[in-house]
Order: C-alpha cells, then structure tokens, then sequence
C-alpha cells in the first residue's frame, strides 16, 4: 500500500546559502539559478574557493609576521622572561589549543556522518526510482511481445481449425482487434529510455564519490587528533624533536583545513540552489525527451490540479482492463462451445487463456507502478536526503575546518614559546652562586686557586715561629677536589687544610697540642689580607 504523499519544504540554512554573492572570476554579479553546466555559474563557486585560499595566504602571513617577531624583536623585559619563564601564557595556549581540537574532531565526525546519511539517501531512493522505471518498461515490453506473437500465433492456428464456423472465426477476430487495441494503449504509455538517464549508473558514481569522500575526511579527522594529541605530549615532555615534527604537521593540517573549507563551501552552496528550485531544473533537464505533462505528474502528484497525463494514462489502463476482460469472455465462450465440436483447440485456447490472465496480473502491477505516489516517494526521499542530511553535514565539516584552523593556529603560536622555554629550562629557579649552575661552575675554580694562594702566603708571614711538620706534598687532584668542595660549601680554602683532603690527618688544633704549642698561637679562620711579597 502506497503511503500518503509527502510534500518537500526546503530547509532554512539552503536559502541562507543560496542568498550567497554569485561571482565570477572576473568579478561580475551572475544569477544564482542552479547552471551547472553554466561556464559563469561554475566560476561563482570557484570564486568560493579562492576566497578559502586567500584566507589560507593570509593566515600564513599572520603566522609569519607573528613568528618573525617572536624570533627577532626580543626587549630586554622578554630576556629577563626567557632566564625565568612566565609558562601561565604557554599553558592556556595548549589547553585552548586542545579543547579546539577535540571540539572539532567531535564536529567533523558528526558531519561527516551526516553527509554520508543524506547521500546513502539519495543513492537509495535512486535506485528505487531506477528498478521502478525498469519495472514499467519490461511490464510494457512483456505485454506487448505476448499480444504480439505469442496471441497472433494462436489465433492463427485457431483461425485454421475454426475455418468451417464463421462465428467461432469472427470471434477470433474480434480477439485480435481487442489484442491491437491493447497494443495501442501500451505505445501511448511514455517511454523512460528516451530520457537517455540511467538512474542506476548515476548512484553508483554518487557512492563511489562518497566512499572516497568518508575515508578521506575520516583519515583527516584520525591525523588532526593524533597530531593534537602528540603536540600536548611534546609541550608536556618539553621535547624539541617532537615539537618540532609537530609544528611542520600543524602547518600541513592548516593547509588541508583551509582547501577542505573551500571545497565544502562551495557544494554547500551548489547543492543549496539546487535545493531552492529543484523542480525547475528537473523540467528544464528533461523538457527535450519527456513530455511536461509527465515531469509535471510525477513531480508535484498533486490529486486535486489536472494533469493530462494522469487522464490519459488513466483512460489507457481502463481500455486496457475493459479489453483484457472482453477477451477473457471471448475464450470462456470458445471453451464451451467449440471444444466438444473441435477438440484440438483446446490446447491454443487454454494458452491464451493463460496469456490474458498474465496479462492482467501485469496490468495490476503497471497500475501500481504508473501511480505517482512510488515516483515521488523516491523524489522526495532524495531530496530529504541531499538538502536536510547532505547540506546539514556539509556546513558541519565547514565548521570542523574553521575550528581546525583556529586550533593549530593557537598551537603554531605556543610551540614557539614553549621552545624558548625549553631552552632556558636549566636556568630556571636557579641562583647565580648555586654551585649546580654551569656558569657558576665555570668561575668556581680560578676564585678557589686565588684566595688559596693568598691565605697561603699571609699564613706564612704572620706564623714564622710555626714550623709544622714536613707533610707529603698533595697531588693536584686533591687540591683542585678541595677547592671545588670549599668553593661547593662557601668557605674561605686555606692552604692548612689541605693535607686534610684524602689523608685522614688530625685537625690543626690537636696538632697544635701535641706538638706543645697553646692553640691560642694556631691561625684563626679571620681573612686576612693578601700582600705580595716586595723584592729586594
């Protein structure tokens, strides 16, 4: 049972579209009329995506100028930033980067889902309508090739048998003018392979368009969630390599976000005039092979307006039905009467029989097929297909672009910074005198080896009544590990300690005792004044 008809309403968001300017390359204002075979309407949509590439240009140059700055033009407050970094900027930006990216990954999946719904739609309803149109043409062909020779030939046997009756010839007759008459109203019915469109071919090339459309935006949506993901990992991990890779595959993803918007915009837009006025560019498409009053019918199906066509296809089944139905009495008639009298005709005659009853079995199912409610069914199918779900998705993944723009750009200007940062990573937090600090590592010894000097001979000159023990000279390993470990604790080194290092020697203070010396005459740790020894 056919269901009840339902009207298309075109969306909101395709008159939005369709109220977009229409230009040319040459800059010119075209009709926005659905031509796609048009040379002017299809530079317009070219012009849409030239308006993404020059988006793209421009956010390359902002990333430029932007980096070139960074690099270039440090003041001296950005240099005392650089030795302890302020990361609270670095932060943010990665974490606004990355809610970005994964709102747009949610976008672009949504979106792509939803294109793929509203062309799995309009495929479906085309092959629908296709095996419907096929159907109509081989009930017409079967029907007229029986009429034609399987009828004929019988008729022309029986014609043979019944020679000796003239009654049972002029019924016979009669049957053959019935069987042209049905062969008349069949040739009025309007022949779909004219119209020189296999609907078949045209969803097959939709889905192969649409299968490489899905995986392709789907590998887009996997490589901007890997590379998001891997850019957080190399701003958390502070890795160079990383970061790196990550900023040549953001710019690669920019660049793909930029044309995919160029690309999107412009179907969305194309595919929203059509929307606007699909009846229009159906009738024009078609006004050279089917008649109007057909397009019209099947169309707009409309049970209340008058449509030739409706009463002419309604007039051809009801000859047709009415003869079918003359015929089907004429060999009941024969049956009875001229099989006891001719029995050998009861073989052609119950062949006909057979023939008109499939006959009317095609004919019930040409009624149904003829209706207009399967035709438009399919119709509006595929246009709820490509303008509710198809457009819908459409705009989704322009989003997606737009957000995916906006996500690597926001990291493009982190990583930068972070690198800064990770370049100063060893200064942070770090005190001038800390004995860790490389540049402080690299003063420490000469400063050791001067003040060790210095107390040396300041000892020696004020302590001349002193005459310690002859002591093994220290190696130099050990005096320079003594003054690395002076220079490491923050005392003064004095030449006195360093037999300490490495010989397990007692400290001065009892050698001092032992050697009946009052430690009060033993050095105290009071700096003392380097003087050079004057020459003589």
């Amino acid at each position: 049972m056919l269901s009840e008809r339902v009207d298309y309403v075109a969306p909101w968001w395709t008159y939005w579209l369709h109220n977009f300017p229409h230009v040319n390359l040459r800059f010119q204002s075209i009709d926005n009329t659905f031509r796609p075979q048009d040379e002017n309407y299809q530079q317009s949509l070219m012009f849409l995506a030239c308006v993404a590439a020059a988006a793209l240009g421009l956010n390359l140059l902002a990333l430029a100028v932007y980096l070139s700055c960074l690099c270039c033009c440090q003041t001296e407050e950005e240099e005392e930033e650089t030795k302890k970094p302020n990361s609270c900027c670095v932060t943010w930006a990665a974490v606004a980067a990355g809610l970005l990216c994964c709102v747009a990954v949610g976008v672009g999946f949504y979106g792509n889902s939803e294109t793929n719904d509203g062309v799995y739609q309009l495929t479906y309803s085309l092959y629908n309508a296709n095996h419907t149109l096929a159907g109509v043409e081989n009930l017409v062909t079967g029907t007229m090739g029986g009429m034609q020779s399987g009828l004929k030939e019988h008729l022309s046997r029986l014609d043979e048998i019944f020679a000796t009756r003239r009654d049972f010839v002029q019924t016979l007759q009669f049957m053959q003018q019935m069987s042209d008459n049905i062969i008349k109203q069949l040739l009025g019915l309007p022949d779909w392979e004219q119209a020189k469109v296999d609907l078949s071919a045209v969803a097959d090339h939709a889905a192969f368009i649409e299968y490489y459309r899905w995986l392709t935006y789907l590998l887009i949506l996997i490589l901007d969630l890997v590379v998001c993901l891997a850019a957080c990992l190399g701003l958390a991990k502070q890795s160079r390599w990383l970061l790196t890779t990550m900023m040549v595959m953001g710019v690669l993803i920019l660049i793909l976000s930029w044309a995919s918007l160029g690309a999107d915009l412009a179907t969305a837009v194309g595919i929203s005039d059509f929307c606007v006025s699909p009846d229009k560019f159906i009738m024009n498409q078609t006004k050279d092979a089917i008649s109007s009053d057909i397009v019209h019918y099947y169309l707009f199906c409309s049970q209340t307006l008058y449509n030739p066509f409706q009463q002419f296809a309604l007039q051809s089944l009801t000859v047709f039905q009415r003869s079918l139905a003359t015929m089907q009495v004429q060999i009941q008639g024969l049956l009875q009467f001229a099989v006891p009298l001719f029995p050998t005709a009861e073989r052609d005659l119950l062949s006909i029989q057979h023939l008109l009853n499939s006959s009317e079995t095609s004919l019930h199912q040409l009624t149904a097929l003829l209706d207009c409610r399967g035709l438009n069914k399919d119709y509006v199918d595929a246009l709820m297909g490509v303008c509710y779900d198809g457009v819908e998705g459409v705009l989704y993944l322009c989003v997606f672009s737009l957000l995916t723009a906006a996500a690597f750009c926001t990291m493009l200007c982190a990583v930068p910074r972070a690198w800064r940062q990770i370049t100063a990573r060893d200064y942070e937090d770090i005190e001038e005198d800390d004995p860790f600090n490389p540049r402080a590592r690299r003063l420490t010894p000469q400063q050791g080896n001067l003040h060790t000097f210095c107390s040396y001979r300041s000892s020696l000159g004020s302590h001349n009544s002193l005459h310690p023990p002859a002591v093994p000279p220290a190696s130099n390993a050990t005096v320079t590990e003594y003054m690395n470990q002076s220079a490491v604790f923050g005392g003064t080194p004095r030449y006195e300690n360093v037999p300490l290092i490495g010989r397990g020697s007692p400290p001065p203070s009892m050698f001092s005792t032992v050697r009946g010396i009052s430690p009060s005459h033993v050095e105290t740790d009071t700096p003392r004044v380097c003087e050079l020894p004057t020459s003589r």
